[in-house]
């Protein structure tokens, strides 16, 4: 028997729950059985989602809950150990990342949704 790859789309928020640089919202996935912290915002008009894990020491990022931006909003910052990451792709920018980002994940807006995208087998045959 073979397995298929096929996309699902699951529903984060809606997309007015997002403000460019403000608050953001936070959501769970599920990576090799695993369910893990995940957060998505808005950031130049476009939703931008990264597991809720800082790439220096796995520990959630957000200062209050959905509070992942800094004061200036724009900049993702640790709480924790204050690094910095670019929005837009969660490139590390300042701190103690090592050159390390954060970890993306696939999301899109559609009809006033946000949306993330999961990959999902089927078994053919």
């Amino acid at each position: 028997m073979a397995a298929a790859t096929r996309l699902k789309r699951r529903v984060i928020c809606a997309a007015d729950d997002l403000v460019e640089g403000g608050r953001g919202v936070r959501f769970t996935v599920d990576r090799h059985g695993v369910s893990e912290p995940a957060f998505v915002v808005r950031f130049r008009g476009q939703v931008h989602a990264y597991l809720n894990r800082c790439a220096h020491v796995p520990v959630e990022m957000d200062w209050q809950e959905g509070e992942f931006f800094d004061h200036s909003g724009l900049y993702l910052i640790c709480a924790t150990h204050g690094a910095l990451y670019a929005p837009e792709s969660g490139r590390c920018l300042g701190g103690r990342c090592d050159g390390k980002g954060l970890v993306a994940l696939a999301v899109i807006e559609n009809d006033g949704l946000v949306l993330l995208i999961e990959e999902g087998r089927d078994r053919v045959g």
